[in-house]
């Protein structure tokens, strides 16, 4: 259970940052700090500013971080909403890439350009996206990096007629940064038999010690599929909602612009910004009768080292419900 859920990993770093920042916690004791620590895991607010080799260090990490980033940027792709008239954004790689940066200062750009590619396929990488269309195929791409790259060299195996079944499984740490050659996708005739690239996946699930899409839903997805190439295969990974689902990182794809927790508070704040333009009846004396109090809702935070402290806004000013995208 320990090996499985990562246990030594958070012990490790929570007796790290014990070490670092002993003066500041030894004024309220190392039972609370371990135990503000580990609810930060388990709420998912402890990747919040940290490292990258952090952020992926786990499953976990990684679905918190996907969903922080969600839920932080959700309004880049909504299409007016209650509180704003602003339209629906479409963003190129290097500005999603600078909203990642927002949660993890030295997050790398391979990884964004990877995530582009998969939505952007053959075209100019400095071209628009939507937030959806972004987010999942990012997700794809960040939770299941070191998959991906032996799809790749499986992939290419295959094109070339080779074995696929030499392919080493990458490392954790050469797996982020290896530049990963495109197969060459350009012309529809191109790709490899689906059914034969399903039982390749098939057995590299079986002796990966990494993150793999569950393989009854690749089947599946690859079934109706007689040839396929490597960008349509991530792209069909991206939109299929089962893998999403099986994830658990991120709502399906109608819900993505829903937070009710996150409006509710939202919600509240509003309300009592906009109490404060409204004035008062006034008294006989003509002094201003008293005006509402502006109790700004304190959302409890983990815990964090003061080399990590930072102030975020979780949520873009003046917005709230999303109406639909208008993505594709």
């Amino acid at each position: 259970f320990a090996a499985q859920r990562h246990v030594l990993t958070y012990m490790e770093d929570a007796v790290s940052q014990l070490l670092e920042n002993r003066e500041d916690i030894s004024q309220y004791g190392i039972a609370r700090f371990f135990t503000e620590y580990f609810n930060s895991v388990r709420q998912g607010t402890h990747i919040l500013f940290r490292e990258f080799s952090f952020v992926q260090a786990t499953p976990h990490n990684r679905v918190s971080f996907l969903r922080t980033f969600w839920r932080c940027f959700r309004t880049v792709g909504k299409n007016g909403g209650k509180y704003s008239s602003i339209c629906c954004y479409l963003l190129t790689a290097q500005e999603y890439h600078c909203l990642l940066q927002l949660l993890c200062p030295d997050f790398p750009m391979e990884l964004t350009q990877k995530a582009a590619r998969i939505v952007l396929m053959d075209d100019a990488m400095d071209c628009l996206m939507s937030f959806s269309d972004f987010l999942f195929a990012f997700q794809i791409q960040f939770y299941y990096s070191e998959f991906l790259e032996s799809v790749a060299a499986i992939y290419q195996d295959l094109l070339a007629g080779k074995n696929p079944n030499t392919v080493i499984v990458p490392t954790s740490s050469s797996g982020q940064h290896r530049q990963r050659q495109p197969p060459n996708d350009c012309n529809p005739l191109d790709g490899v038999e689906a059914s034969v690239f399903y039982q390749c996946l098939e057995s590299l699930c079986d002796r990966s010690k990494y993150s793999c899409p569950p393989c009854a839903l690749v089947k599946e997805m690859l079934s109706t599929a007689q040839r396929l190439t490597f960008y349509g295969f991530l792209m069909a990974l991206a939109k299929d909602q089962g893998i999403n689902r099986a994830l658990g990182a991120l709502p399906d794809k109608g819900d993505l612009f829903l937070d009710p927790a996150m409006d509710q508070e939202l919600e509240k704040l509003i309300a009592q910004v906009s109490g404060l333009s409204i004035s008062a009846p006034t008294s006989s004396s003509g002094d201003t009768a008293n005006l509402p109090v502006r109790n700004s809702p304190r959302i409890n935070s983990p815990w964090k080292p003061l080399h990590h402290r930072r102030k975020m806004d979780t949520e873009s000013e003046g917005s709230n419900e999303e109406t639909d995208s208008s993505e594709n």
